[in-house]
């Protein structure tokens, strides 16, 4: 791997009626992360973020969860893309692609990443279960479409199968960790783009 002069990183900030999030990233952290979201299953799952593909991450957000968790969810996934756009910067060097597998127990995700600065999102997780305990699991849906429309990526998110709707969801969050450590990675090069660019 080639040496990174400086550490990439990136932050943003999304304040509204319903939430207030501030987030920040590190591409070439040590998986540390720093979240507080008032959704303990999202916290759960930025950590396992975090942790597998080794970016560092600090989410801090306070949102209408007397509600439901909704709003929270989609606008830190649109907030933490939004600080991962800007700590990629213009892609130079980046490998752009990634791919991943992750089991957990009986559950297997896969996750195939293209940081092509254009953003699209394919998710299928058919027979998932409804609930994590509170956590409302079409949520998922919305927090990985969210995070690719901000981050500028293709994401393509898959759940083979699985039965513990908990397993099933974590699965999907290691897979997408592990497919973003291979994209973010530094390889040399130049723009990783026939045409020159990455937009």
């Amino acid at each position: 791997m080639i040496e990174q002069a400086a550490p990439r990183t990136g932050g943003a900030e999304r304040s509204t009626s319903e939430t207030d999030v501030r987030a920040s990233v590190n591409l070439d952290g040590k998986g540390e992360a720093s979240v507080s979201t008032g959704v303990p299953f999202l916290d759960h799952m930025l950590h396992a973020l975090s942790k597998h593909s080794r970016i560092s991450i600090s989410v801090q957000a306070r949102g209408d969860v007397e509600i439901d968790d909704h709003h929270t969810v989609e606008d830190v996934a649109l907030t933490l893309g939004r600080a991962l756009r800007g700590a990629l910067g213009d892609r130079t060097g980046i490998a752009r692609f990634g791919h991943a597998y992750a089991p957990l127990d009986e559950a297997l995700a896969r996750v195939v990443v293209d940081i092509s600065g254009r953003p699209y999102a394919v998710y299928r997780a058919d027979g998932l279960g409804p609930y994590v305990g509170t956590f409302q699991t079409y949520l998922a849906a919305h927090f990985f479409r969210s995070l690719a429309q901000e981050a500028g990526m293709a994401l393509h998110v898959e759940l083979l199968y699985g039965a513990d709707p908990h397993h099933s969801i974590e699965a999907m969050f290691k897979a997408l960790a592990l497919a973003l450590k291979a994209a973010v990675a530094v390889v040399g090069g130049g723009v990783p783009s026939t045409k020159g660019a990455l937009d």
